[in-house]
């Protein structure tokens, strides 16, 4: 029941981002559209790296053993891509932040609420991935922990930053 509830809300959000950004935040600046779409594709990868935390969850919680069976079949596999999607969709939120900061901070101000949640954002990112190198190193329960919590966070703010008026 819950992951079905989680799916739909990906989906949404997913589908939401994209008519917020492309139908209620166009540009006509070329390096500002590529920095929307390097944008909402790195939230889509982060979004599927995130639900990685759902997926194991549900393996802890459900009775099901045909769909343990599933998502931990799935989760063995995806494992493998974990970090390289972090890596990638890190490397495209750079090339967003970059754009951003030369186009769109002498416009509006690098202390507006949508470049300072960015900022938030990205050092929130760079935390998250630092925990994870740590927990790929050696995986002890703070450290799982810490990136755990440390994504959620990142989410949470990159959430803000993409719903934040300009």
């Amino acid at each position: 029941m819950y992951h079905r509830i989680w799916s739909v809300v990906n989906v949404l959000l997913i589908i939401g981002s994209i008519i917020y950004i492309w139908l209620f935040r166009p540009h006509d600046n070329t390096l500002i559209v590529i920095s929307q779409f390097l944008a909402q594709i790195a939230m889509i990868l982060f979004i599927f790296n995130v639900n990685m935390y759902f997926i194991f969850l549900i393996i802890r919680k459900t009775n099901k053993r045909e769909v343990k069976i599933r998502l931990a079949t799935f989760s063995r596999y995806f494992m493998k891509w974990h970090i390289k999607i972090s890596i990638s969709s890190t490397i495209l939120i750079v090339g967003h932040v970059l754009i951003n900061l030369v186009k769109i901070g002498p416009v509006i101000g690098y202390e507006n609420i949508k470049m300072l949640m960015g900022y938030t954002s990205f050092v929130f990112l760079l935390v998250t991935l630092f925990a994870g190198y740590l927990r790929h190193k050696k995986a002890t329960g703070f450290r799982k922990k810490f990136h755990r919590i440390t994504a959620m966070i990142f989410t949470v703010l990159f959430l803000i930053h993409m719903l934040a008026p300009i």
